[in-house]
């Protein structure tokens, strides 16, 4: 374990370095995030403006919700995204046998080697947009459901990176994963918008095959309705089958990796 944090130690002095080196790429992906964010509030304004509840939720709980998404998210463009958009040009190009014979996990290496420093600014902004979201909340919250809640976010950000991680992982098989990530960004405005206005087989789907829904809606649920051992249970379970799976998927897509000196 104290290998791995060392190993991170470096990854990190080396991203915040050479994000000095392009200061330009540096803020304005800074403004682009920030655009991001106010455009989602204003588009649930437009529609608060014509409903006082959507999925039973009224304003104050939604901007908690959808604060809480853009820390996830914030998380994962932060700590993973980078990784996982240079990983097919590694496939590609055999660059992956470098990382294959490091004396660390090889999925450790390749999901946390580049850490954008250029969005950790935004993570932040986003940190600081949750906080205003709760002061400007007209209840009050336990201590133990606001430390619920933060646990399952980051258990959401997990989840993301898994699942962001398996629609890469198919570039071992069809050298462009250019589909499949669009196909995730797709799936991904699910974790968007709040859990009680999905129904049926979609949102078992939803909270299971692909739990874009244990992202940031039931962690918000856990501050509106109170803590639930139900949805812990889930959420542990859920996560631990995931990574699993994502372990199996990983050594199956390394059995058919054809390495450069192949």
């Amino acid at each position: 374990m104290k290998r791995y944090i060392r190993l991170y130690l470096y990854f990190l002095r080396f991203s915040f370095s050479r994000a000095m080196e392009f200061r330009l790429d540096f803020f304005f992906r800074i403004i682009m995030d920030t655009v991001y964010y106010v455009v989602h509030i204003m588009f649930f304004g437009v529609i608060y403006t014509h409903t006082n509840m959507v999925g039973g939720w009224n304003f104050d709980q939604l901007l908690i919700f959808i604060c809480g998404f853009f820390l996830v998210d914030a998380i994962h463009m932060t700590v993973h995204a980078n990784n996982m958009w240079a990983l097919p040009e590694h496939v590609n190009t055999g660059n992956l046998d470098y990382y294959l014979i490091r004396p660390v996990s090889s999925l450790f290496f390749l999901s946390h080697r580049d850490f954008a420093a250029n969005s950790f600014v935004n993570l932040i902004i986003a940190a600081a947009l949750l906080i205003w979201s709760f002061h400007r909340y007209p209840g009050d919250f336990s201590t133990v459901q606001i430390l619920v809640f933060l646990l399952l976010l980051l258990n959401g950000a997990y989840l993301y990176w898994i699942m962001h991680m398996c629609f890469v992982i198919p570039v071992f098989w069809t050298h462009s994963a250019h589909g499949f990530q669009m196909l995730f960004y797709s799936l991904k405005q699910f974790a968007e918008r709040p859990d009680p206005i999905f129904q049926g087989m979609l949102r078992r789907g939803l909270t299971t095959i692909l739990p874009f829904l244990l992202i940031a809606s039931f962690p918000a649920r856990m501050l509106f309705e109170g803590v639930n051992p139900y949805i812990l249970l889930h959420a542990g379970g859920v996560s631990l089958l995931l990574t699993l799976f994502l372990l199996w998927f990983w050594h199956r897509a390394l059995r058919s990796y054809s390495s450069a000196s192949s």
